[in-house]
């Protein structure tokens, strides 16, 4: 477990200046800042609808952005940089002749990467909150501070950032077993959009392509309308994406284990 941790901080360290580490940080800021701002200008079109419905709108604009096509794209770059430290410095070889298990190299690698989809993701939520009562100091007609949206926002991030994993583990893999940026990139954003088209066209398999996961997340949140008790965190689309995550995870395991230092 020590040797587990020490990679993690290992890539923690490595990675904090880069810029999939503060593109982690600074997309949530960035679209819940244009979104506000787009609420505080419209304002006067908005002012009639109940604080349940002001969350929910506010709520489903970003999550429409985000899980659509940035999600995926943002884990796709993300899983690419994390691995390409170690091919562009070539440091492969010196990581494996650490006195430390492949697996804990491998697991923190991986985890890491994760860690950065949930940090963006905690950032969605508590900044969601923060420039909606924003929205509201601003504009005093906007009701937000009648409804408490915190359960709401967990659930569907929560959802959102489940509905990631299987594309974090088979980007991942890809990235183990190619060096460049276009293989993994390209594979990537063109199973994307697929998954994005396929969802869209109700695909009678779609629920078995988790490219097409954070779609069909998005659009189980906009057929919940904001009712909390509509949303279940777990479903098809989510178990799915987890047995993906940890198949994969698995597979890519046994590749970095027949990995040869050169």
């Amino acid at each position: 477990m020590r040797s587990f941790f020490v990679s993690l901080s290992s890539e923690f360290y490595k990675s904090r200046k880069t810029l999939a580490f503060w593109s982690a940080v600074l997309l949530p800021v960035l679209i819940c800042v244009l979104i506000s701002w787009g609420f505080v200008a419209k304002a006067d079109k908005l002012v009639n609808d109940p604080a349940p419905l002001l969350w929910f709108r506010y709520i489903s604009a970003i999550i429409g952005v985000m899980g659509v096509l940035l999600l995926p794209v943002l884990v796709i770059y993300n899983t690419y940089s994390i691995t390409n430290m170690e091919y562009k410095g070539d440091t492969w070889k010196s990581l494996f002749s650490l006195p430390l298990p492949k697996l804990s190299i491998y697991a923190s690698k991986y985890l890491y990467i994760v860690f950065l989809t949930l940090l963006t993701m905690a950032l969605f939520s508590l900044l969601i909150i923060a420039t909606g009562h924003g929205i509201e100091f601003l504009k005093p007609q906007l009701k937000f501070s009648a409804y408490n949206p915190n359960e709401l926002i967990f659930k569907f991030f929560t959802k959102l950032f489940l509905s990631s994993i299987g594309i974090i583990s088979i980007q991942f893999l890809m990235n183990l077993m190619w060096n460049d940026f276009l293989k993994p990139f390209g594979i990537g954003f063109v199973l994307t959009i697929l998954g994005i088209i396929t969802s869209q066209l109700k695909w009678d398999y779609v629920n078995f392509f988790p490219y097409a996961y954070p779609n069909l997340t998005v659009q189980n949140i906009m057929q919940s309308k904001g009712g909390i008790d509509k949303i279940a965190i777990f479903d098809q689309a989510i178990y799915n994406s987890l047995i993906c995550g940890v198949a994969v995870f698995i597979i890519g395991y046994f590749m970095v284990a027949r990995k040869t230092i050169k």
